[in-house]
């Protein structure tokens, strides 16, 4: 099958612009960098979850279409210091490589001292999102200056700074008063929750019950708060949708017995009811890798 054709100028330009739409609020969180000698106070920048990426990466291009590998390495023998103490340890590099079928492809690197907790989840993480940020995505968060605050006993922020305008997706402000946020997207549109409806059956109860959580923090399509946030879930459920029809068509081209197989090798129990998003784009990736085809 001849490779799908790359998006043109103005496709382009619309996805990238959608890709630097900063994160929900409710999906941004802040880490403690370093602290004082007193430990009283410290400097925070905020972070998004790789699930984030995820999603975003999913709501636009569904999950067949796009792929994600990383490698691991290790630098033995490093010294650290840690409160005073010497520590030998090592680190541990990840480069991931982040590929848009008909887009492109980048990869970012990331590192951690192999003796902290997670370190491979921590440096896959840092790797993966600077990947993402070569396309836009993500790439504000690097805007931030370090921000000193105060830190209670568990090290922890007291108080979280209000995120300002240019780092708030559109038709969400954050009230300046009490730093509440506020969403002033518009009224509930009827005919995007029966559309969100209909996607009930298509998509099985288990995604489509991941797609209101995710997308719509919702866990029934009638409490959606707003047309904008039920557009965003529309717009999840028909990626997945697009999902299903590669799918079938990739079963239907791998055969029966290869099909079967590559279910079992995934334990997944049926595709009438896939468990996640996660896992229809694992059997799709599967199947490609069976038949030999080019995401579309």
């Amino acid at each position: 099958m001849a490779a799908a054709a790359k998006f043109t100028g103005a496709e382009r330009e619309k996805l990238f612009i959608q890709l630097e739409v900063p994160f929900d609020p409710a999906q941004i969180k802040w880490r403690v960098m370093r602290t004082s000698d007193d430990r009283r106070s410290g400097v925070i920048l905020p972070f998004a979850d790789p699930r984030a990426y995820t999603d975003r990466l999913n709501q636009l291009f569904t999950p067949a279409g796009w792929t994600r590998e990383y490698t691991i390495s290790t630098v033995p023998s490093l010294t650290r210091f840690d409160r005073g103490k010497v520590i030998v340890t090592s680190k541990v590099l990840v480069a991931t490589a982040v590929a848009i079928g008909r887009l492109g492809s980048h990869t970012g690197t990331g590192e951690e001292w192999a003796d902290r907790e997670n370190a491979v989840t921590a440096a896959d993480a840092q790797a993966f999102k600077r990947a993402c940020s070569c396309f836009g995505l993500g790439r504000y968060l690097y805007r931030f200056e370090e921000i000193w605050v105060n830190l209670n006993r568990s090290g922890e922020p007291v108080a979280l700074p209000i995120l300002p305008e240019w780092a708030l997706p559109p038709g969400v402000t954050v009230s300046r008063t009490n730093g509440q946020v506020v969403d002033v997207r518009g009224p509930v549109d009827h005919k995007l929750t029966a559309e969100i409806e209909s996607f009930r059956n298509t998509l099985g109860e288990p995604i489509y019950a991941e797609i209101l959580r995710r997308a719509g923090h919702s866990s029934d399509s009638r409490t959606i708060p707003n047309a904008e946030r039920q557009k965003n879930v529309a717009e999840w459920m028909q990626a997945a949708a697009r999902g299903f029809e590669r799918l079938h068509v990739l079963a239907e081209m791998a055969g029966n017995a290869q099909f079967i197989a590559a279910i079992e090798n995934l334990k997944i129990a049926s595709t009438a009811s896939l468990p996640s998003l996660a896992a229809l784009k694992q059997l799709v990736e599967e199947l490609e890798a069976i038949t030999g085809q080019q995401v579309a």
